[in-house]
């Protein structure tokens, strides 16, 4: 007879999957194989994407900050074939799209996969489609802030057409001291590519987008440096996010706000615990 686990016991290994513990840890925590929490991870992952896209629709946000984060899967880039370079779009360098409301914090939708034109392109349609109508009365326009990747130009345009206020922002870093030090900003360039002024540079930014980065880090374990943390699938990636995401916008107490994103941005009344995200997920 197959083992089982029951709802606790699920609840417990992936509250403490979301609060960045290790696989290899949590396995001798709670004494489950490893196989098992990778299937259990895959299959609640699932349904939190599931769960955010229907959740994340309709939204009337202002100002949405957008970035890529690097990691891998399998292996370094540098390690791959010349077969695999030409042929795989899972494994090597894969990079986290991100968009972050300013003002609620709220994460309305997410990608995983290369840092490509085309999954630029896809990435902001995905947010277009999550937003209220734009080009009403109440809700005439939305601001973009990216990096200088070029890529964004033409998929902002093709999402958005005049319907978004869109700027760039790019900074240069001096070298650091030591070899893995951080790199210090010694200059920022703003560039308005549409509907900004030159009086409203400054409101170009991605430091909010840029400082949730850091919290993925921490509490997703496939994002830190100079570790052997890395997935093995992009299968495995991709439900680690959903399900970190889902755990953020619903449960974690952000420390500007005082609640949750999503309780912030009116998707719910009340912040929620990690039981109430679970039970709601699995519907």
């Amino acid at each position: 007879m197959a083992n089982v686990l029951t709802a606790e016991r699920q609840m417990t290994i992936l509250n403490l999957l979301v609060e960045g513990t290790s696989i290899r840890s949590i396995s001798r925590l709670t004494g489950a194989h490893l196989q098992t929490i990778l299937n259990l991870l895959v299959r609640f992952g699932t349904d939190c994407r599931e769960f955010l896209d229907e959740r994340m629709q309709g939204l009337q946000l202002d100002h949405l900050e957008i970035d890529e984060q690097w990691t891998y899967v399998a292996k370094h880039q540098a390690r791959l074939t010349v077969d695999e370079r030409a042929e795989r779009w899972d494994v090597g360098d894969i990079y986290l799209w991100t968009a972050v409301d300013k003002e609620t914090k709220l994460v309305p939708t997410f990608a995983v996969g290369k840092r490509s034109a085309d999954n630029a392109r896809r990435f902001m349609m995905d947010i277009r489609r999550r937003l209220a109508p734009l080009g009403t009365l109440e809700y005439p326009t939305i601001q973009l802030s990216t990096d200088g990747f070029p890529g964004y130009p033409e998929a902002v345009d093709l999402a958005f057409s005049t319907y978004a206020r869109f700027g760039t922002i790019t900074k240069q870093y001096k070298n650091a001291t030591m070899r893995y030090d951080p790199g210090e900003i010694i200059a920022t360039q703003r560039r308005g590519v549409r509907g900004i002024t030159s009086g409203q540079r400054r409101t170009i930014c991605t430091s909010h987008v840029e400082r949730h980065n850091l919290t993925n880090r921490i509490l997703m374990k496939r994002f830190n440096r100079l570790t052997l943390c890395f997935s093995k699938k992009l299968e495995n990636l991709a439900a680690a996010v959903a399900m970190y995401m889902a755990y953020y916008n619903y449960c974690w107490d952000h420390a500007t706000l005082g609640t949750t994103p999503a309780h912030a941005a009116g998707l719910t009344d009340h912040q929620w615990s990690f039981e109430e995200l679970f039970q709601r997920v699995q519907g």
